[in-house]
């Protein structure tokens, strides 16, 4: 497996979101145009692409919050791909990346019927934090902090 630091203009990314976006769709049901405005990628200026024998098979984004926090957004791996680490893979590129940007927090939302994404975020040391912004008072919400370099304990 390659990863690659890129940008929301690169050729693989927008395929791998339509995918993710189809998914979500099913899953979030009606509430999936309220989760959608907040998942725009034409401005993503950080975004890491996993390639297994050059195929584009995950990918995921961050793009900063406020001064010290990164976002995560857009994590994906396809399904056959899935229980490989990749997740893992992408998830740890961008959290260094962040750093080498000076950012000190990563902060994420993902939903409570992807209990795969949960496993993984608390797997790698994000803990659960009350609903952040936008997904305030959002039931299907889950939301995950981690301060970069730090072992965490729950918030929540």
């Amino acid at each position: 497996m390659r990863l690659q630091r890129t940008d929301s203009s690169h050729p693989d990314f927008e395929p791998l979101v339509r995918i993710l976006d189809s998914y979500l769709a099913v899953l979030d049901g009606d509430e999936h145009e309220f989760y959608a405005q907040f998942n725009k990628t034409d401005k993503l200026k950080h975004v890491v692409i996993a390639f297994e024998h050059d195929v584009a098979v995950g990918c995921g984004a961050i793009r900063p919050l406020d001064d010290s926090t990164m976002e995560v957004k857009r994590m994906y791996v396809a399904e056959n791909m899935r229980g490989k680490g990749i997740g893992a893979a992408i998830l740890k590129e961008l959290e260094e990346w962040a750093v080498l940007l000076d950012y000190h927090v990563c902060v994420l939302e993902t939903g409570k019927r992807q209990p795969d994404a949960i496993a993984l975020y608390q797997k790698e040391g994000y803990v659960r934090i009350e609903n952040y912004g936008q997904y305030r008072g959002m039931d299907n919400s889950v939301c995950f902090r981690k301060e970069l370099g730090r072992t965490q304990t729950s918030e929540v």
